[in-house]
Formats: structure tokens, sequence, C-alpha cells
């Protein structure tokens, strides 16, 4: 087994890797992947070092659950990490078609938002039945957000808060979840759920990243309120990873030039913009890992390359002075071997 560093998510008792696994690839997002090349994954993530695992009832119509909890309950329940969410309901459905919501192969249920007390409470019970686990480490609110629910933000909003939220304390003070928090792709939701509730993290998707830093100061609120931060979405979906995807979709014209831009410079250091990209998160003093979405051996195998890659210091002061990064972002000053 290789060796990656972890670092400690704050009051919870927990070490997470900083590269983790988030199993959305594993569960057909865009591609099938099959339950062979599932496993192989995971057993190449287990054997790179990684620790941490991200999974959702979301992704792939539970799916990705079932995936993973197949192989980590096969493992020692104390040495790894693992994050599932609340906020859906996955209620079974045979007209699923492939290709719902992005997934090439979905199981046969459907989701339905659910942020309630009652809604939190079952999505838990179904998901320790999925994993074929006693308890989840990190419980986190899914999608959560104006800009994923439009005019229907309010009246989530206000389930999560009057109901929610609740429900992930008492499961924190069960001692069945060991911390709770939100799991979106939108910082300013998650600005307002650490006013509304205690939360103890965030993983934040595609907001903190090489390509774009708006979230910095959220980060910096939560590195002096002591909630630990996992970034999600290190390439933008897959534009920092040369793929022609960014949130999901398309890549305006301007985002392509900035993407460019920053591949131009990393190759003047000969460093694969993958490598800084994977890097430059975990600089962050909030931050305790950053998940890569891998949905092979061979993808892990490059991750787990690009997060050890030596990247000279000169590489991102050039790119601060560019503008290519915020000028007050933190910059990675060692290697993450030295964490």
């Amino acid at each position: 087994m290789n060796h990656l560093p972890s670092r400690p998510l704050t009051g919870a008792g927990l070490q997470l890797t900083t590269l983790g696994l988030g199993a959305a690839a594993l569960a057909g997002l865009y591609e099938a992947v099959d339950d062979a090349t599932a496993i192989a994954t995971l057993q190449a993530a287990w054997g790179a070092g990684v620790r941490y695992f991200d999974t959702a009832p979301f992704y792939g119509y539970t799916r990705s659950e079932r995936r993973v909890g197949e192989f980590l309950s096969r493992q020692p329940r104390d040495s790894f990490v693992l994050s599932t969410k609340v906020g859906r309901l996955m209620h079974s459905d045979p007209k699923v078609a492939a290709g719902s919501d992005g997934w090439a192969n979905p199981l046969p249920f459907r989701p339905v938002y659910d942020y309630s007390y009652s809604g939190v409470m079952r999505s838990f019970e179904d998901s320790l039945q999925r994993l074929g686990l006693a308890r989840i480490d990190m419980l986190l609110v899914h999608d959560i957000g104006r800009l994923t629910h439009g005019d229907q933000h309010d009246l989530h909003w206000h389930a999560l808060t009057t109901g929610g939220f609740r429900a992930l304390e008492e499961l924190r003070s069960q001692g069945v979840v060991r911390a709770i928090g939100l799991g979106v792709n939108e910082w300013e939701v998650a600005q307002d759920a650490i006013a509304a509730a205690p939360l103890d993290c965030v993983l934040l998707a595609g907001r903190y990243t090489l390509l774009e830093q708006g979230s910095l100061g959220f980060l910096d609120q939560c590195a002096t309120a002591g909630v630990r931060v996992v970034i999600g979405g290190p390439f933008n979906s897959g534009l920092l990873a040369g793929q022609a995807k960014y949130n999901y979709g398309g890549v305006p014209p301007q985002v392509m030039r900035q993407a460019q831009a920053l591949d131009g410079t990393c190759a003047e250091f000969g460093v694969p913009l993958q490598a800084a990209a994977l890097q430059f998160p975990l600089a962050h003093p909030a931050v305790v890992s950053v998940l890569a979405g891998m949905r092979s051996p061979e993808q892990v195998a490059a991750n787990a390359a690009w997060l050890e890659r030596a990247i000279p210091r000169e590489l991102w002061h050039r790119l601060r002075g560019r503008g290519l990064i915020a000028g007050n972002a933190p910059l990675p000053e060692r290697g993450p071997q030295d964490d």
C-alpha cells in the first residue's frame, strides 16, 4: 500500500486522506462502468492509499452506494472514512431510462427531493441498507441551493432548517454519524447553512479550483470557524483534465481561454495541468481533502501520481503574476507528501 497524507476533520475524530475517491463516475456518469471495472477501481484506490470515499443515493440512482458498499463492507470499518448524502429519496420506477440525469445505466429508482426531518431519517436508513454498513462517517445535505432549485429553493430551505438539520444533529448525537454538513456546488448556500446549523464540514464541488476562486472568502470564513472543507470537482467537470466539459455542460469561450492559459503556464514548467489542479486547493487551511472522480484503475494511478508530482514554487507565483489565480489565494509551498 502506498502512503497518502491525511488531515483531521476538526471535532469529529476523523482523518481524511488528502486524495479521496468521488464515486459518481463509478455509477456511470455519462458513460457506463461495468461491475468488474468498478470493483477494480475501488481496489486500486485502496492500494494507492485512498481511505476517503464519497457517494450519494442520487449517483446512478443508487448504483454508486451499492458498489461502494459492496467493497467497503469487506474492509475493517475503522480503516476508512465514508460520506454519503441526504436530500433525495429514491422511489422505485420501472420507467427510468438510460441517460436520465446523465446516468448511462441508472437503476430503476426515481429521485424525489425531500429535506424534511422524516425525509433525512429515511434517506439515512435506506443508505445504510444499500451500503451494508452500521454507520456513516459524514452525512451531507445534497444539492440544496437557489441555483439548483430555482423558485422552489425557499420551500426546500424551510424543510431543511425546520426539520432536516435537526435530524442530522440527532444522528450525530447518537453516534451513527460522526460529522454533518453539505455537499453542494453553490458556496453561497453553504455560507447560509453554517450560520443556520452547527455543521462540521462542507463538500464544495467546482467552486474552489485552479480555474475559479470566487468562494475564497467563504473558505476563509470556514477556516476561522473550524468548519472543514472537502473540494470536489477539482477539474471543473473535466475541463482541467483535458475534457471539453465545464459545470457538467459545454465550455464557454472565455472559460476555455482561461483553461488554455493555465495549461500553457504549467507546460512552461513541465508540470501537468492536472497535477496543479489537484494540489492547488489543498493549500487553503480549511481544506482537508480533494475528491477526484475515477472510473478505472488507470485513472486512480494517474490521480495519485499527479498528487505526488513535485511542482516548482515559481509556477504558482507565475500563475498569480499573470492574474490566472486570485492574488490572495494561498499558494502551495510544500509538496503534499510534507503535509
